[in-house]
């Protein structure tokens, strides 16, 4: 069977990738490697790797493929808006775009990278059925997305949303702007945890591992239980209000509980009841975020991980290339480029 991952060289695509692989399947992975190809070096012989855009790759890129796996976005809130134009164009129009190529190219499968970040603030617990309240464009991109693919199921066609929890654990392309790793990098760098205000907030958690798992467990159920469906990823017990969770890290990695506040209090807080995929689909979560705090921890010690890598926080880097864009640019018009 062939799978095609969309942003397959990124924090999740790079570890689904070599999952899909350890279970003998046949990828191929799209991207713009803007973080750049570090993340598949590995395995490059293994896969067939495309570079380019979900908003204009040619679509015999979908030829033969049995099943999609549509991850190609950019990350994080933070990052959505910094040109809110171009999430609009990528999280959603781009991944409708490779939707509906993939239902006229005869795909048998498609499943969507949503979030669980579009149920915003909330209060109570939140199930597939609750309202939505996307409060960040790349929310909201993630919204209009699931509204616009999952009309295409049919009978030949299946189609499922994943709306993930908050992301942590170990990974090929390492990103330190999401909230277990942050956290976990904070002690590292400066024995300190840096908490968002007021860390009353809740969020559902799960490991890169675990929603990569998500993903298999989808495309390999029959049809009848996942088409035309949502499913929030992660588990009940990864519930967290933040502060108490920096208390849990601190715990999990033997360093004395110290923490600093930053930003401005969080307008995100939502609790995720995640009964649907465990009933239909028996998933279960095989990693809770001390093995997740613990294994990055181990990973900086050992310099595996760069702690000072500035392409592990999403936001960073891409100002920083839209900076060099924009430097470019100005080369180029003055006529020093060539």
């Amino acid at each position: 069977m062939r799978v095609l991952v969309t942003g397959g060289a990124g924090y999740i695509g790079s570890v689904l990738v070599r999952m899909l692989l350890e279970r003998g399947y046949d990828v191929t992975v799209l991207d713009r490697f803007f973080f750049g190809k570090d993340s598949l070096k590995d395995i490059a012989d293994q896969i067939k790797i495309v570079k380019g855009d979900i908003r204009w790759v040619d679509e015999s890129i979908l030829d033969s493929v049995d099943v999609v796996m549509d991850l190609a976005a950019l990350s994080n809130d933070p990052s959505g808006e910094l040109n809110p134009d171009w999430t609009m164009e990528i999280n959603y129009q781009g991944r409708v775009r490779i939707a509906t190529l993939s239902k006229k190219k005869g795909v048998e499968r498609y499943i969507l990278a949503s979030s669980c970040s579009i149920y915003g603030f909330q209060e109570g617990i939140l199930d597939e059925n609750s309202g939505v309240n996307p409060l960040t464009t790349y929310a909201k991109a993630n919204h209009l997305a699931e509204q616009n693919v999952l009309p295409l199921a049919d009978k030949n066609f299946t189609v499922t949303a994943l709306r993930q929890a908050t992301v942590y654990g170990f990974s090929y392309r390492m990103r330190f702007d999401l909230a277990i790793n942050g956290m976990t990098l904070g002690f590292f760098k400066n024995g300190k945890i840096p908490i968002m205000r007021d860390g009353t907030q809740w969020r559902p958690f799960v490991h890169v591992k675990d929603t990569s798992k998500a993903f298999i467990m989808t495309m390999e159920a029959d049809k009848e239980l996942v088409n035309g469906q949502i499913f929030n990823v992660g588990s009940n017990d990864q519930n967290y209000q933040i502060f108490q969770l920096a208390k849990l890290i601190a715990e999990s990695i033997g360093i004395p509980f110290k923490y600093e506040w930053y930003g401005s209090p969080d307008h995100r807080s939502y609790r995720v009841n995640f009964d649907k995929i465990h009933k239909t689909l028996k998933f279960t979560p095989d990693y809770t975020p001390r093995e997740g705090a613990r294994e990055i921890y181990s990973a900086l010690k050992d310099g595996t991980l760069d702690p000072n890598d500035m392409r592990t926080i999403t936001v960073k880097w891409y100002k920083h290339l839209l900076h060099m864009h924009d430097f470019l640019k100005e080369i180029e018009l003055n006529g020093r480029l060539l």
